[in-house]
């Protein structure tokens, strides 16, 4: 696409520098917008997160690829379903993350670091796209109704993307809201579209709030007056009051965080029953009806393969469920102490779905990592929206102001949906146990769709039921890379309060632009011999 006064491929780029190019410009084409549709174009190209290839650990394309090894939702796989059969080279990658290192890029050897700044990179190029946006629709001068609402949508989906990325950004490299927000060090913000030559420092938490609240609100404005979009990977008003119920929810304004969910709930109430969900569906699809608004790939099948060298929901996870929740089978494919990601559809089109049946200790391989290797698959495994959201987060938000009944009854309405027929599914417990029981709730529904990690950090500030967590990750080495000969189990413990539960900004950034470092220290271990 041509024509664009500001921005072609990410012009006047806010990268805060892989190089040290903090501020790079890139070629400029003297075109200039004509039209709201030319800004829509440039929403679909360069604002909005790309379908990426469903890719191995080792190969996936997608920066945020990493935010599924930093909870408890995954683990090293311990043994494979085939002696020999390995995952060359994806867990080496996320090394840094997963086990929490001072740089994220560590590499298992101790002697390097890998790339560790491309989801900073990512966020802060597709941010600068919506600064663009934002600033050519502000003086677009097209007649017409057309015109006028095509400029509430360019700009509503600008700023829902803007803030989404900021609230991102902010839940990564920075501490969870608190009281402390107002000093506590966030990101960076910028809002222009203009290339500064200057040095970026770090906005405050509660600065990166206030932008990321003042973008909802005028999104959330501007797309219910433009009205209901054709497209699920389009954000629409709905999408917009989700994301503040759960950036409401973050911050404990437990009466907005209800509020809000209330109007997705009244907008979009449906929920996926999985006593009628056919066996070769999933509730993540494309058709779903609880599906809002996704956009971004979805690797995690590519990740959790029962082959060595790769991962695995723990067992202590799998058994967060009970034996009649439709969840158990239908969320996770078990064989043996393997239990494998299988919220997607299984994929009909690959070959071995005919030929193996799920007894069958080979299906997952071919059905899920064989079946979607190299497709781009509809559903985000990050980015997803979904109307179970809604009722989790005003089923916590009432818990936490005392309203039980109403907890209770959000609660219950998705367990419904979840549960075997004849299973006693009601939660009836009051007070911090009611909040307890959803918060495992909200870790059973969300399984691996990116809220984990940020969850339990904001429980552990919760003024109203603080909740600590200690995660532990194990890490093998091998006698070689084409070896499935193990040969020492490094095991690292994530305890509360350990520094390690705020990702460090990258070091290239941070150089160039001087900013102050998150606090860091030495990541320890425990060995055993093999």
């Amino acid at each position: 696409m041509k024509g664009f006064k500001y921005i072609l491929a990410g012009c006047a780029m806010l990268a805060f520098g892989s190089c040290g190019d903090f501020l790079k410009e890139y070629s400029q084409d003297t075109d200039y917008v004509r039209s709201w549709r030319d800004l829509d174009e440039l929403l679909i190209g360069s604002a909005y997160q790309p379908l990426y290839a469903a890719a191995t650990l080792s190969m996936v394309s997608d920066p945020q690829y990493f935010l599924h090894f930093l909870a408890d939702e995954l683990d090293e796989t311990s043994t494979s379903v085939i002696s020999g059969y390995m995952s060359y080279d994806g867990k080496e990658r996320v090394f840094g993350y997963y086990t929490w290192q001072a740089r994220s890029g560590q590499n298992e050897t101790y002697t390097g670091y890998n790339t560790e700044n491309q989801s900073w990179q990512d966020y802060y190029n597709r941010i600068n796209v919506a600064n663009n946006i934002i600033a050519e629709a502000a003086v677009l001068k097209e007649a017409g109704e057309e015109g006028r609402r095509g400029r509430l949508k360019v700009d509503g989906e600008a700023r829902f993307l803007r803030a989404y990325y900021y609230f991102m950004l902010v839940n990564m490299y920075g501490k969870p809201y608190s009281a402390t927000a107002t000093t506590d060090l966030g990101v960076p913000l910028k809002t222009t579209e203009v290339v500064e030559d200057r040095r970026f420092g770090r906005n405050t938490v509660q600065e990166c709030y206030d932008l990321i609240l003042t973008d909802l609100q005028t999104a959330e404005t501007e797309l219910a007056e433009y009205g209901a979009q054709r497209s699920k990977y389009r954000a629409d008003a709905t999408a917009v009051r989700l994301l503040l119920s759960r950036v409401y929810l973050y911050m404990q304004y437990w009466d907005k965080a209800a509020e809000y969910a209330r109007k997705v709930i009244e907008a979009r109430p449906s929920l996926v029953d999985l006593k009628r969900l056919s066996t070769t569906d999933g509730v993540i699809s494309p058709t779903s009806p609880e599906l809002i608004f996704s956009m971004g790939s979805n690797s995690v099948m590519e990740y959790t393969i029962n082959y060595s060298k790769s991962f695995q929901i723990p067992d202590a996870f799998y058994r967060l469920y009970a034996n009649d929740d439709l969840r158990k089978t239908r969320y996770i494919w078990t064989n043996g102490d393997f239990h494998g990601y299988k919220k997607l559809p299984a994929n009909a089109a690959s070959l071995a779905a005919s030929s193996r049946t799920e007894t069958d200790p080979k299906y997952y391989f071919d059905v899920y990592y064989y079946g979607y290797q190299n497709q781009t698959n509809d559903i985000s495994d990050k980015n997803c929206f979904r109307s179970a959201e809604a009722y989790l987060n005003l089923a916590e938000a009432e818990a936490c102001l005392g309203h039980d009944v109403a907890a209770q009854q959000a609660v219950n309405t998705l367990r419904k949906s979840r549960y075997a027929s004849g299973s006693n599914y009601r939660l009836t417990f009051t007070g911090a146990p009611l909040i307890h029981a959803i918060r495992e709730e909200r870790a059973r529904e969300l399984l691996l769709e990116g809220h984990r990690w940020f969850d339990l950090r904001r429980y552990a500030v919760c003024k109203t039921a603080p909740q600590t967590a200690t995660i532990t990750h194990h890490y093998y080495y091998y006698q070689q890379r084409d070896s499935d000969v193990k040969t020492a189990l490094h095991t690292f413990t994530l305890t509360p309060g350990d520094w390690g539960w705020t990702l460090p900004i990258p070091e290239s950034a941070r150089e160039f632009n001087q900013m102050p470092q998150n606090p860091r220290g030495e990541r320890t271990h425990t060995t055993q011999t093999l």
